[in-house]
């Protein structure tokens, strides 16, 4: 009687543990559990119109201004997307830099921002230095370090007649250099020069003699902005 009683529960015994190992093997495959406060999806929790920030140094002076006519924040990343950024860059003795495009980006610790499409950059005249103007298609900012970067062609403009065009370019503004990374061309033109009078005296013209008297000698250049809120922000940092 026990051997049958045997025989009966080593079948069940096994069952029950195969049981365990489906459901263990069900719970390990299965997705985890979608989160349901914003932060896996990638929209916006929040939008501004006319955005505008500013960033001040140790002694209070500002460092940095950057506005948009829109600006989106997205939860999943902490990032920000921004349409036509204007990045308005000021130093103490050194000229004021700005920065516009079509559209931007900033990273999620705000130390790097990326603008795209019709990129403008404009460094004033300064000192004995003309108006320099730079124009691309991207340009990776990088406010603390004061660098600005591209792997997209350029093209360089300083006074109204030196252009340069290249591929590639690291611009740092403490220093006041450029690097010109490759396929580089310039064009220079002097300005027109005066007219000059020549100081090398003519050649006399040969005459002749009609009579013994000497010929007659001849002179000759805080953030704010209006809330329009896609959702209620569902995390604030």
């Amino acid at each position: 009687m026990q051997g049958r009683s045997n025989t009966i529960l080593f079948p069940l015994a096994v069952l029950g543990l195969l049981a365990l190992i489906t459901l263990w093997i069900d719970r390990t495959v299965q997705p985890p559990e979608l989160r349901v406060d914003g932060t896996t999806r990638h929209d916006p929790d929040y939008i501004l119109n006319n955005f505008v920030t500013t960033k001040t140094d140790a002694t209070g002076s500002i460092s940095h201004i950057l506005k948009a006519s829109e600006m989106r924040h997205y939860p999943d990343d902490d990032t920000t997307e921004l349409e036509n950024p204007h990045f308005t860059q000021f130093g103490v003795g050194k000229p004021t830099t700005t920065i516009e495009g079509k559209r931007g980006h900033v990273s999620s610790k705000g130390d790097v921002v990326e603008f795209r499409d019709d990129v403008r950059v404009v460094r004033p005249a300064f000192g004995d230095r003309q108006e320099m103007t730079l124009t691309t298609e991207y340009l990776r900012v990088e406010p603390d370090s004061e660098i600005a970067s591209t792997d997209q062609p350029v093209v360089i403009t300083q006074g109204p007649k030196s252009v340069v065009r290249a591929v590639g370019m690291v611009y740092d503004k403490k220093n006041q250099t450029i690097q010109l990374n490759k396929r580089v061309r310039s064009h220079y033109e002097r300005p027109a020069a005066g007219k000059r009078t020549s100081s090398k005296p003519k050649a006399a013209s040969k005459t002749k003699q009609v009579a013994a008297k000497p010929a007659a000698s001849k002179n000759s250049k805080t953030t704010s902005g209006n809330s329009n809120n896609a959702k209620q922000p569902t995390k604030t940092k």
